[in-house]
């Protein structure tokens, strides 16, 4: 039997959210899964991790995505994870179309990516390899619930996000928001929109980077419409080279 869920109403018009675009630590998380490695792929702290060459065209493909939807379905409230590469995410979209640069825009805390504690940049691999007997607490708990030492499990992120729409419900009453922030965040979001009741997932769904996620108030609750959409990068763009990590 299904468990009912209670969504709770929503004064939102609308709620777009953004994973930021292609990061340099994405670059290398691919390169050492395909490879086997297990050494630290990317060296500094998450909070500074940038785009790579490839997430700047996404950023601006995002951009032209915004410049074509129709009038009256733009966000007129942008709230951005404080990390560096969702802020550059932005600041390609709005360089990009430029109508967007006078939208109210917003940093807040809450939207920073899951903190991984003393395994902050590790990959799968480096984490098996330096302690193999976290990475099998990791398998056994599961993803949703793992919370790494001095980290967050992803429902430690959906109470922190849970408190930020309660708070942007109340400030920006009828507004329709554009969310740029990382795949723990749009997943939470996800979760704490499904409403009271709802199931935490089995495994996280995945969150394409540059993709938008789309919820419409549908009369007074927020709904899903679309996820991880991903047709604005389709259209072609001109080829760039990649920027090495450093």
């Amino acid at each position: 039997m299904t468990s009912p869920r209670l969504v709770p109403p929503s004064s939102l018009s609308a709620v777009r959210a953004i994973r930021h675009g292609r990061s340099t630590a994405n670059l290398a998380f691919a390169e050492a899964e395909r490879t086997g490695a297990t050494g630290l792929p990317v060296s500094g702290i998450d909070r500074d991790v940038p785009l790579s060459r490839s997430g700047i065209d996404q950023a601006q493909a995002l951009g032209r995505w915004w410049s074509h939807l129709p009038p009256g379905h733009q966000p007129d409230l942008v709230v951005c994870s404080p990390y560096e590469r969702a802020m550059r995410t932005w600041q390609e979209m709005a360089r990009t179309a430029a109508d967007v640069v006078d939208v109210e825009t917003v940093v807040d805390e809450r939207l920073r990516d899951r903190e991984m504690g003393v395994y902050e940049l590790y990959t799968p691999a480096a984490l098996r390899a330096r302690s193999p007997e976290e990475a099998d607490r990791r398998e056994r708990v599961g993803e949703w619930h793992y919370r790494p030492p001095g980290g967050e499990a992803m429902t430690d992120v959906a109470v922190r996000v849970g408190q930020f729409l309660t708070d942007l419900d109340r400030a920006a009453q009828g507004r329709s928001v554009l969310i740029v922030a990382h795949d723990a965040i749009v997943i939470a979001l996800r979760h704490v929109l499904g409403g009271i009741g709802a199931v935490a997932p089995g495994r996280l769904p995945p969150v394409p980077n540059a993709s938008v996620s789309t919820w419409e108030n549908r009369g007074g609750r927020l709904a899903l419409t679309s996820w991880g959409d991903t047709r604005h990068l389709t259209r072609p763009t001109t080829p760039t080279k990649e920027t090495p990590h450093r």
